[in-house]
């Protein structure tokens, strides 16, 4: 009798246990579906302005992600709405400030080929131009860290493209003067970045490449601060070679616009032995 009961209070241990696991099953089953279930998108029936709106609301609050978010909800919904037009241009903006260059550009891109005629077209070069100036002004900034043959100032190159068109087809934009300054800066820059891969070249006895860099930054960047150096380099590389003319005249240069450049000396006792 005994060993019954122990047989049946088992089986009924057994059966309680099974129970209590299927019924552990079941509730994290539940539990996954739940975890996994995807958030209800709020905004499902919000029209295209406020769709907008609700960005434009987060875009002035700072709050670029989530301003991004809304923005490209609506781009995606509705297309072809006036809306999205503006949205677009404020997309590349807000990319922009969250510092992705790369789609800030794109961004302002798409707008461009698609509303070439629209008012604020040249909001969008700008803006194009903003992104990469970053990007360029990161690059030039690491000037001393590198190899100078092996950098490409391609960002700051793009950047002064980008500023440079937005002044040519809209030289009364209100963007206009600020691209000025920056193209300035940036061409400065830039030569200076040919003349630091100039010396590069001396260093390394590539006197030929040394003269074709600093030739590049008189045909390119005249007027810019890095001109006399260039010329220096100039007037080295070509006596080093034996090209006494060309040296010369890059001398003649030098003298008649920077008389007091140290650079002068340097030409005069440099050591060919």
């Amino acid at each position: 009798m005994f060993t019954r009961m122990s047989h049946a209070a088992g089986y009924l241990c057994n059966a309680s246990i099974r129970g209590v696991l299927l019924v552990g099953v079941i509730v994290v089953s539940v539990s996954a579906c739940g975890l996994f279930d995807k958030e209800e998108d709020v905004t499902r029936n919000w029209s295209a302005q406020r769709l907008y709106s609700a960005g434009k609301t987060e875009l002035e609050g700072g709050n670029w992600p989530t301003a991004i978010e809304f923005y490209e909800k609506l781009e995606t919904r509705y297309p072809f709405n006036p809306f999205t037009m503006q949205a677009q241009l404020e997309t590349a903006y807000a990319y922009y400030k969250v510092s992705e260059p790369a789609s800030s550009v794109a961004a302002a891109d798409r707008f461009i080929k698609l509303y070439p005629q629209h008012p604020s077209v040249d909001y969008a070069y700008y803006i194009k131009g903003l992104a990469q100036f970053d990007q360029g002004r990161g690059f030039l900034d690491r000037l001393s860290q590198l190899d100078p043959s092996q950098r490409d100032p391609g960002a700051a190159l793009e950047s002064f493209e980008d500023f440079s068109e937005l002044v040519r087809r809209f030289p009364n934009s209100r963007y206009a003067k600020d691209a000025r300054t920056r193209m300035l800066f940036l061409r400065n820059n830039l030569a200076k970045h040919e003349v630091h891969v100039a010396n590069y070249y001396m260093r390394r006895n590539a006197f030929v490449a040394a003269a074709n860099r600093a030739k590049y930054v008189i045909e390119n960047y005249d007027r810019s601060p890095a001109v006399p150096e260039a010329l220096v380099i100039m007037a080295k590389a070509y006596r080093i070679l034996g090209l006494e003319n060309l040296s010369e005249d890059a001398v003649r240069v030098l003298e008649l616009n920077y008389p007091d450049h140290p650079g002068l000396q340097e030409v005069d006792t440099l050591n060919l032995n």
